[in-house]
């Protein structure tokens, strides 16, 4: 163990800023709120914290529209602030990482301000301008992922690009200009000393040169979102990103020491076979992509355990050797788990999480099964629901405030929260359902602790053992540390699998938390249940 990284060995925990403490009643998480939660983190065991966008921004798309990439947005503190937060969280041994947003600015950014004061502009080739098509319209038929074209018509007579909304112009990073000013961006922060980067919509960097319109897709269906009408074949995954983010690569590597290793985390929701691309591995064996690709396989997965099973063993398979997998069931942008699954199911879903080999990375909430909330139509906030309403792509639900205790607000706030509590806070929150030793918040804790007590879960290999319709069981293995794990998809009782070999192991944990460690394997599963087996010596 050893020998493996921190980011390889470590848990990783997703904070959305706006929703997980507020410290000054405005209703709205900050920064100061993160560091005073920072405890729970600790006693959940998590080893490193994700934090998405605070920069100042205009928050069109909520921190996603970046007007400075070096300062913190006021709603959220003040630098001091961050470090502040920063030298708390690694005093406590926990590792930071911060969102980069690489792919577009806000409008508001001073380098769109000049881009677009003329044709002339010091920064105008910093962004995407084209000419109006013959028409007059659009240069080209690309699509925004917020809905409509990709491109909007400037006072100055051409077309901008923004992959999303029109508040946030694409960069052009075929810039030289512009490689050199997001390098220093990195940089300020490393110098800073955060532990790493995920970088949003990496796959999304680099556009075709020609120009050329995307391909209509064949499959699109009425009810799916607009932007589904083309397929991105020159609009996402160019062969030209992969140079990018080696870039960035060395950039951050520079700044590495022993057990101080900085990680780069790729956003790429792209097929399989394209997705382990992005680890950047040569056929020599070395790597010069992101040290992760998120593998986001589990989070659109129909929860079932033949499919689940084969998607485990179609990524392991399609790994480049010397690659490092990781797994993510939930974030900002998707539905909850608890959600998709159902509540008993959630306990599954944590077993699998935290057993896979690779780095897990947990949702904030997620450790006590919180699910979406159903917010009021005059209370929704995200534009991407507003711009495509009724299609379900709003992520407002799956961005609710963190629910610590039964009190007002569930603990989150003094004030008014942003977002609509769910209405079961009074029930599900860390306060409650930490004093209670059977629940889902026990069973986060209980797994990531047997985690580091089984060097199979952490460094070893991975072995399918069974998989039908009702349950999946595997195997890990290092050296002669043998741990099984088996879980049941269904809410009926299922046998444990005679591959399993329950004879020559004993129960290390069951997701019910209320059999003892060291018991004997039962015959049968009980409806939703999971175990990890271990072999006998080691019980």
């Amino acid at each position: 163990m050893n020998a493996m990284l921190w980011w390889q060995r470590g848990i990783i925990y997703q904070i959305y800023p706006r929703s997980f403490q507020d410290s000054d009643g405005d209703g709205v998480g900050d920064l100061r709120g993160i560091a005073a939660r920072l405890d729970h983190l600790l006693v959940l065991g998590i080893d490193a914290v994700w934090i998405s966008p605070f920069y100042p921004s205009p928050m069109k798309d909520f921190g996603y529209d970046i007007s400075d990439y070096c300062d913190v947005d006021a709603r959220f503190g003040t630098l001091a602030d961050f470090d502040t937060l920063l030298a708390a969280a690694h005093a406590r041994g926990l590792k930071v990482i911060l969102d980069f947003v690489p792919n577009h600015t806000s409008d508001r950014h001073p380098w769109f301000v000049d881009s677009r004061r003329s044709r002339d502009a010091a920064k105008r080739g910093w962004y995407l301008w084209r000419d109006p098509a013959p028409d007059g319209g659009p240069p080209t038929n690309w699509l925004s992922n917020f809905g409509g074209s990709a491109w909007t018509l400037d006072a100055g007579g051409q077309y901008y690009l923004h992959s999303f909304l029109p508040e946030q112009p694409d960069l052009d990073w075929r810039n030289p200009a512009v490689r050199d000013a997001m390098d220093n961006v990195l940089r300020f922060w490393l110098d800073r000393g955060v532990d790493g980067f995920r970088i949003d919509v990496a796959y999304h960097l680099i556009k075709d040169d020609a120009y050329r319109d995307n391909p209509v897709n064949p499959d699109f269906k009425s009810g799916d979102p607009s932007w589904h009408h083309v397929l991105p074949l020159y609009t996402a995954d160019r062969p030209e990103t992969l140079e990018i983010l080696a870039r960035m690569r060395r950039v951050a590597s520079a700044y590495d020491r022993p057990g101080h290793e900085r990680v780069l985390i790729g956003e790429l929701y792209l097929p399989l076979q394209r997705l382990v691309a992005y680890y950047g591995i040569d056929g020599a064996g070395i790597a010069s992509g992101v040290q992760m690709p998120f593998n986001f396989l589990l989070i659109d997965a129909p929860w079932h355990a033949r499919e689940i099973g084969r998607i485990v063993a179609d990524y392991e398979a399609a790994l480049p050797p010397g690659a490092w997998p990781n797994w993510v069931l939930g974030n900002h942008d998707k539905s909850r788990i608890a959600t998709r699954a159902g509540h008993a199911q959630a306990r599954i879903a944590a077993m699998l999480l935290l057993t896979l080999r690779g780095t897990p990375t947990l949702y904030y909430g997620d450790e006590i099964g919180m699910t979406d909330v159903a917010v009021p139509r005059d209370a929704i906030q995200d534009p991407l629901e507003r711009n495509e309403p009724g299609k379900g792509v709003g992520r407002d639900p799956e961005r609710t405030p963190m629910q610590w205790d039964a009190g007002v607000h569930a603990g989150f706030t003094s004030g008014v929260p942003w977002l609509p509590l769910s209405a079961d806070s009074a029930r599900i929150n860390v306060a409650t359902l930490g004093a209670l030793p059977d629940s889902i918040l026990t069973l986060y804790g209980e797994l990531i602790a047997l985690r580091r007590r089984q060097r199979a879960l952490v460094e070893g290999a991975y072995r399918a053992l069974h998989v039908d319709d009702r349950v999946l069981a595997y195997e890990r293995r290092v050296d002669d540390e043998r741990t099984v794990v088996v879980l049941n998809f269904t809410d009926e009782p299922a046998a444990v699998p005679d591959a399993v070999g329950a004879a020559q192991l004993r129960v290390a944990l069951s997701t019910r938390l209320d059999m003892p460690q060291g018991a004997t394997v039962p015959a049968t599963l009980r409806a939703s249940e999971g175990l990890v087996l271990v072999a006998r010596a080691t019980a």
